[in-house]
């Protein structure tokens, strides 16, 4: 686990320096506080921070193939290069390390730009070939790990963070766009992020450098695959198979020549792994959760539970923190605004993991494999909505929706009600996205008011419309899972993960992403996953198997973050400063006017804006430390 970094310049004259490159790699140290490396050949060079966990003495990077001419820098693990290196060897490739990076650079030799394809892991890699002059950056499959790049017209930036290319003279212009995505969904989408000039390598791509025509290339080499047999029929086979599939990444994933162990937060996804790990490890298996004081945020009892069941050697953390410093801490791994505020659980939890372990395991991933969300069954019961008369959908229901009230605290049963009747008559993806939304269209035309920076963009739904229309199966909740794990899964949930668990130099597993697990679930009717009114319908029945019946039984949580009582308590002076008419003002880019009437209300108790207000809270702290 690493972090990667480089530069190309098109003038073949120019040199690429050394002191340049270290001082990228300065920037994320984090990443890989273990050991730095370079590689420089003229107009090119190229950096790496390395967390050693396979081959420790001997996987130091940049690697090279046997006669020096193929280099490679890389952040990630490849769970299947066991297999493919005596392949290679067979072929007459000659390995100096026992590392699953080396195993990259003879793939790549022997079969070129195909070699993604072949990679089971999580990976963002770089590849110099100083024979045909060529660089080649390519990224998992569902984008666990992340590559920014910029092509600036003379010369070509990389890195694993935006942080770590900031110090080439890249313009920080914000890109309006980007913002205006952020604001509905706590994250920047990609290809774009906050930044005009950086763009993100999407999951499943490769790019290419030819120095020969200075052309860059993107494309895609890997896709989710669509439903193969919508009658597809669930007997105990199939159950057995899926049961084996998961018993095999699990295992896959536990190769490490360091301490590993796994996160617990007592839901279904992260419960499952750590029995599937505690049937295949001699010792017990290191367990993380966090908690909180609020106890209608706190799940630990549930994590107990497991762990107890399992016999894991279980840590745990109450959180009631100074929060303001909490997030302080938090905002600056963050190169991107970032609102989810579940995140605030995962840098505490990978905190205090990394005081034990220095590779973890998690359940992420697991609501876009198996269907997990509440959003599907919203989906399902809107889909009887619309059925009902045109006078009543358009009259009635909208009325009834806009009488519910909302409540503070955690998203109420009301609030959730009023969201869902006002997107209910929607066509299926506008539904789906309304749910999620943070800020609507018209909210956010509010905002940009009187702003000499924002106009009116086009809807954000309309990007996620564009990953809908590409998944072409009629199985309408199939291509919203579609849809999630394009943009919410690669943009967020894994951003999260990444980026809270690197700030304590702790590397995260995702088995529930494993390419065999994704491709096996996707080929597979939503029927499977989301039935009737039942999330996770096949994973809940091959979970019962070997799962305490309450865990299948509890409620949906996640990481719950209190975050609407700490905005009223230790966080309300930071909002204060943050979002003052004086600081909105200096940035220019919202309506002070508009969101000190939000505060207003807010604090009154006359409407909860805490969603909102957290997300431009965190815009402001990541503008003020990145954006000037």
């Amino acid at each position: 686990m690493c972090g990667i970094c480089g530069i190309v310049y098109f003038d073949q004259s120019r040199t690429a320096e050394r002191p340049l490159l270290e001082a990228l790699c300065e920037n994320i140290h984090h990443r890989g506080p273990d050991q730095n490396g370079f590689y420089l050949n003229g107009p090119v060079g190229l950096g790496s921070v390395r967390l050693s966990i396979i081959d420790v003495a001997g996987g130091k990077m940049p690697i090279a193939n046997e006669d020096g001419s193929i280099w490679i820098v890389y952040n990630g693990e490849v769970y299947n290069f066991p297999e493919l290196r005596p392949r290679l060897e067979k072929a007459g490739h000659k390995f100096e390390t026992h590392s699953d990076t080396e195993t990259i650079v003879h793939l790549y030799e022997e079969i070129g730009d195909e070699f993604p394809k072949h990679l089971n892991g999580m990976f963002a890699c770089a590849i110099w070939d100083e024979r045909r002059q060529r660089l080649v950056i390519a990224r998992d499959h569902v984008g666990i790990k992340p590559v920014y790049y910029a092509n600036l017209g003379d010369r070509l930036v990389f890195g694993s963070e935006i942080k770590a290319m900031l110090d080439t003279g890249i313009s920080r212009e914000i890109d309006p766009i980007g913002l205006h995505d952020y604001l509905s969904l706590n994250y920047v989408p990609g290809p774009n992020t906050i930044f005009k000039a950086i763009k993100k390598l999407q999951p499943g791509h490769m790019l290419t450098y030819e120095a020969a025509t200075n052309a860059v290339e993107i494309k895609q080499y890997w896709d989710i695959p669509r439903v193969v047999s919508p009658h597809f029929k669930i007997t105990n086979d199939v159950e057995t198979d899926l049961l084996n599939l998961l018993r095999t990444v699990v295992q896959d994933q536990l190769v490490s020549d360091v301490p590993l162990g796994a996160f617990l937060s007592g839901g279904v996804d992260s419960s499952l792994v750590v029995a599937l790990m505690s049937e295949v490890t001699s010792q017990p298996v290191k367990t993380f959760s966090v908690g909180f004081a609020e106890k209608s945020y706190d799940e630990s009892p549930y994590a107990r539970i497991v762990a107890e069941r399992f016999r894991t050697d279980h840590h745990e953390i109450v959180m009631n923190p100074d929060a303001q410093a909490t997030v302080d801490a938090m905002v600056k791994y963050f190169d991107e605004p970032f609102a989810d505020s579940s995140s605030v659980a995962v840098y505490a939890v990978s905190e205090l993991a990394s005081q034990h372990v220095k590779v973890a395991l998690s359940g992420d991933g697991g609501d876009e494999v198996f269907g997990g969300y509440a959003t599907y069954q919203a989906d399902k019961i809107a889909a009887l909505y619309r059925r009902l008369p045109q006078a009543i959908g358009s009259g009635l229901v909208p009325s009834v929706g806009n009488r519910l009230p909302t409540s503070d605290g955690k998203v109420s049963f009301d609030f959730k009600a009023k969201r869902f009747v006002q997107g209910g008559m929607l066509a299926p993806l506008p539904a789906h996205a309304a749910w999620k939304a943070f800020m609507s269209e018209s909210m956010k035309e509010q905002l940009y008011a009187g702003s000499s920076i924002l106009t009116k963009q086009r809807p954000t739904v309309d990007l996620l419309q564009g990953y809908y229309d590409a998944y072409a199966p009629d199985d309408v909740l199939n291509r919203l899972l579609y849809v999630d794990s394009k943009v919410q899964l690669a943009d967020d949930m894994l951003v999260k993960v990444d980026r809270m668990s690197m700030a304590h130099s702790l590397e995260v597993r995702v088995p529930l992403l494993d390419t065999r697990l994704v491709e096996w679930m996707a080929k597979l009717p939503s029927h499977t996953k989301i039935n009737g009114m039942k999330l996770k319908y096949l994973l809940k029945r091959v979970a019962a198997k070997v799962l305490p019946a309450e865990i299948l039984q509890r409620r949906k949580a996640g990481f719950s973050v209190p975050i609407p009582q700490w905005l009223k308590t230790d966080l309300r002076p930071l909002v204060n400063q943050k979002l003052s008419v004086e600081a909105l003002t200096e940035q220019g880019f919202f309506n002070p006017q508009y969101i000190a009437t939000m505060l207003s209300d807010h604090w009154a108790g006359r409407h909860d804006y805490s969603r909102q207000i957290w997300n431009l809270l965190m815009f402001s702290m990541w503008y003020e430390r990145y954006g000037k």
